[in-house]
């Protein structure tokens, strides 16, 4: 089964960079780019997502923000949260966020995530 993801980044090149990454992993389906985090919930209650790779630091909702509020659904999707501030990364943790990646990443970056996550969910199954 496919590892369905959506992003999250208010820098559309960022946007496009990861989306590149994931739209050619083998067992990942992307099922969304936002580049405002306002309708991502809506999203995320409407759809099964697996996967939430958000920014932290966006102009409307913050990702620690916005993963906190995904936390609160029924079926929550795990949550990557990604900055170039590395102290995020203890937030992360706070928040008991997926995992932490810090910007500028790499495909491997991102490869490493998916294959965790996938793995993960194998032996949780």
């Amino acid at each position: 089964m496919a590892v369905r993801t959506i992003i999250v980044d208010n820098a559309p090149e960022l946007l496009e960079r990861l989306g590149g990454f994931l739209k050619t992993m083998d067992g990942v389906e992307l099922l969304a780019s936002f580049e405002e985090a306002v309708s991502v919930v809506d999203f995320v209650r409407e759809h099964e997502v697996d996967l939430v790779f958000t920014d932290i630091v966006m102009p409307d909702i913050s990702g620690i923000s916005l993963a906190k509020k995904l936390q609160q659904l029924q079926n929550p999707p795990a949550v990557v949260l990604m900055s170039s501030i590395p102290g995020f990364s203890l937030e992360a943790w706070k928040i008991q966020a997926y995992t932490f990646i810090e910007k500028p990443y790499t495909k491997a970056d991102v490869t490493r995530v998916i294959s965790k996550f996938a793995a993960d969910q194998t032996s949780c199954v």
